[in-house]
């Protein structure tokens, strides 16, 4: 999701800028109180609108649209076709904005629909998603999406907020320089999809159990194959992204499919860019094809900003501005964020390209939506979540749970000798050195709200032992470093933190990296400090994307890493309850982190997952890359030792077949995974986990398999996780059902589902087991 096409005549670096003024400009003179909202279907306060049909909440949903659909012109229908929608006085119907944002919590910034005053000064700001993902803890997932609801709603009634949320954002993070990885669950589909899902369910299912209506509309977007903003000139608006059937099906489409078919979400978003010369907003097969009619949606399709206005006039995809708005309706668009559909498509209807049928399917959709939301059901005062206010917004509650997740999300990459955790008893001086060390705003991350408050690292640490602090760098690009007075306090300190990484001047939207070092001077400031410690010396990274840190890693005197993604607003506190041991870190890294080698020799504009050697081609993300990494998916260290053993596991299945299936007499190498060859394919691994060390903590229990080498299968793939918490020297279980069709299964060379025949190595852990899939 972007902010209008026009914002990228801007300067990078000035934009950057301004994000940071209005922020704190606009949290420094919030307005009074808000005048009381007005809301659609009111009849408390219009008796005559009790007798419309549309406005009964007893009726169906189909009905009450049919009704109001009925008693719309043409002009009208037409409002309901963007996001900043007119509203129909003559019906009781206010205006409605459709676009509100809620990523890792309630957000301002983008959303024209969320608002922050002095009846609401700000919501609780959970860590960047890339973070969270690292926890690798689905009931965090859901449940973080159900505080961002609960606050949502409570702004809704106070006039702050819509009911709309364009969140969450589902593309596969497949190049570490793409500016808003930060925004994803990480590189891998299932870990992706199962993010997708749960974060879906907490911001819409409601507690009542009525599965027809939404407690907020969430959305996932963008659809599909979206990962690339603006590196060395190729922007997102001109980008053709040509994609092969295989890749797509096996790593970009996984997750928008369980997004509708497990999260049942309310929207979905098309994208900027083309997907093999066709622009996703305007491709049928995309759109109606496979979410509507394939996958079901019950819901509505909406651009992302401005993408039928990039189509015509950046990518020149028709003739005519009143083609286009026929294209996007046609391919099955329901809603345009933008003016593109206000503008242009009654001129269209009046040139016969698009019938007015085609703005009745789509406005009934997006109306549709409105209604299970209780849009048309008056003051929610009198429904289900009317009593919420600005009392549950920022609840204790709801920021100790932002704490959390950033505690569960911290990775530990490097711990030489046992040096974290720090004895808050021996250690009574510490340096905190960094441009990131007193950072606020720049813990958040992009789509932010204002946090209820903010904990700085400094903050964090300072709170447990004497801190002493120096920047190092005027700022995070460090273009001239300041080491004299970081080395200084350093070499008296009893341990030493580098608070180093990036921000939204390194990476967000519109801007991707080039390198994957540290910025600027970075690294010298980190090696001239850490040869100059008295003590342990403990790395911090801030980032979204992975950092090139080997020489962190190699140096000696570095004693430990962390990665603290974009941790929230209670970002310090986590950070602190880690390095002082009163929080035993369990995140792993959900994206491959690469040497810059990568980023000399290996383009962002190749689409391809799988590799090329023919080329030199290396490929993407753990499952296919050849090439060496500083650090891979699911790496992580813990304050304690886990070990697994094997419970039960069988080491041979036959697929069943039908008489006179061709593999009977003949040897394949694989099977179609219909559905017939998959009924009763399923069985179960359990495992025993034991936490052997002297601190409980958690610990994600990883599923891989080596499938064959079929299809050009992945060379390892994640089967799914699970999060155990253990008391020290105590067992727990993990258990995981397998089924073959869906689990054992690769994608062929035309997109297809196979069972892959052969042996399948099963890994946990250091656990090794091997399965043969027979006919």
């Amino acid at each position: 999701m972007a902010k209008h096409h026009p914002e990228f005549s801007v300067s990078n670096r000035v934009h950057a800028l301004m994000l940071v003024l209005a922020h704190l400009c606009f949290s420094r003179s919030l307005v009074s109180a808000r005048p009381r909202p007005i809301f659609a279907c009111n009849a408390a306060a219009n008796p005559e609108l009790a007798s419309l049909a549309f406005c009964d909440p007893a009726a169906g949903t189909a009905a009450r649209v049919a009704d109001l659909l009925g008693r719309l012109t043409l002009a009208e229908k037409i409002e309901f076709l963007v996001n900043s929608g007119g509203g129909v006085a003559r019906l009781g119907i206010p205006r409605y904005e459709w676009w509100s944002e809620a990523l890792h919590g309630v957000a301002w910034h983008y959303g024209l629909g969320t608002t922050f005053s002095r009846v609401v000064p700000g919501a609780t700001s959970f860590p960047q998603v890339i973070l969270t993902a690292a926890s690798f803890n689905v009931s965090l997932f859901e449940a973080i999406g159900k505080v961002v609801s609960t606050e949502a709603r409570a702004m809704y009634n106070v006039g702050q907020a819509g009911l709309t949320f364009w969140s969450p954002n589902v593309n596969i993070f497949r190049d570490p320089r793409w500016g808003r990885g930060q925004e994803t669950p990480g590189e891998d589909p299932v870990l992706t999809s199962k993010y997708a899902s749960a974060f879906v369910r907490g911001l819409q299912q409601r507690e009542d159990g009525d599965s027809e209506r939404l407690k907020v509309a969430a959305c996932c977007k963008h659809s599909t194959a979206y990962d690339l903003d603006n590196w060395k000139g190729v922007t997102r608006f001109d980008f053709d992204a040509v994609v092969t059937q295989q890749d797509l099906a096996d790593t970009f489409q996984p997750p928008f499919k369980s997004c509708v078919l497990e999260g049942n979400v309310a929207s979905v978003m098309c994208s900027y860019q083309k997907l093999n010369g066709i622009p996703t907003c305007a491709d049928a097969d995309l759109l109606t094809g496979v979410i509507r009619e394939e996958w079901k949606l019950n819901g509505y399709i909406v651009s992302d900003c401005d993408s039928i206005s990039v189509f015509f006039k950046s990518q020149h995809y028709t003739n005519t501005p009143e083609e286009a708005a026929a294209k996007a309706l046609l391919a099955g668009l329901d809603l345009n964020c933008g003016d593109f559909l206000r503008n242009y498509t009654e001129g269209a209807i009046k040139a016969g390209l698009v019938d007015e049928r085609v703005i009745d399917r789509a406005i009934s959709n997006n109306l549709a939506t409105l209604m299970r939301l209780g849009f048309f059901d008056g003051d929610p005062r009198r429904r289900l979540y009317g009593k919420l206010g600005p009392k549950d917004v920022c609840t204790q509650e709801n920021q100790e749970l932002a704490r959390e997740a950033a505690r569960q999300g911290i990775v530990l990459l490097k711990n030489s000798a046992g040096s974290l955790p720090l004895s808050p008893s021996a250690i009574k001086s510490l340096a905190v050195i960094g441009p990131n060390a007193n950072a606020t705003l720049d813990m958040i991350g992009n789509y932010e709200g204002i946090p209820c408050q903010y904990t700085t690292p400094l903050q964090g640490l300072a709170a447990l032992v004497a801190a002493t602090y120096a920047p190092g760098c005027a700022n995070v690009e460090c273009l001239s470093a300041q080491v004299e007075e970081a080395k200084g306090i350093a070499a008296s300190a009893d341990a030493t933190v580098l608070v180093m990484g990036a921000n939204q001047l390194i990476e967000r939207e519109g801007l991707d990296r080039i390198n994957l070092t540290l910025p600027g001077q970075q690294q010298f400031v980190v090696t001239e400090v850490a040869n100059a410690a008295k003590g342990p010396v403990i790395l911090i990274v801030m980032s979204g994307g992975g950092m090139d840190l080997q020489f962190a890693k190699d140096h000696d005197k570095i004693t430990s890493i962390l990665w603290v993604g974009y941790p929230g607003q209670a970002g310090g506190a986590a950070i602190a309850d880690v390095i002082f041991g009163s929080y035993n870190p369990s995140g792993r890294l959900p994206m491959s982190w690469y040497p810059q080698s990568y980023a000399d020799t290996v383009p962002m504009t190749d689409m391809n997952m799988r590799p090329d050697p023919s080329r030199g081609y290396p490929g993407r993300t753990y499952r296919f890359y050849t090439g060496p990494v500083v650090y891979t998916f699911g790496d992580g260290l813990s304050y304690t030792n886990f070990n697994h053993y094997l419970v039960e596991a069988p080491e041979q299945l036959r697929i069943p077949l039908e008489d006179g299936h061709a593999c009977l007499s003949s040897e394949c190498n694989s099977l179609d995974a219909v559905e017939e060859s998959c009924q009763n394919l399923a069985f179960d691994i359990h495992l025993t986990v034991e936490n052997g060390g002297e601190m409980s903590g958690g610990h994600t229990v990883f599923l891989f398999s080596s499938p064959p080498p079929v299809h050009n299968s992945p060379q390892k793939t994640l089967l799914g996780f699970e999060k155990v918490f253990l008391a020290s020297q105590t067992q727990g279980v993990a258990s995981f059902r397998v089924d073959v069709c869906k689990d054992l299964s690769v994608v062929d060379e035309l997109g297809s589902r196979k069972i892959a025949l052969g042996t399948h190595l099963l890994h946990v852990g250091s656990l090794k087991h091997s399965l043969d899939l027979r006919v």
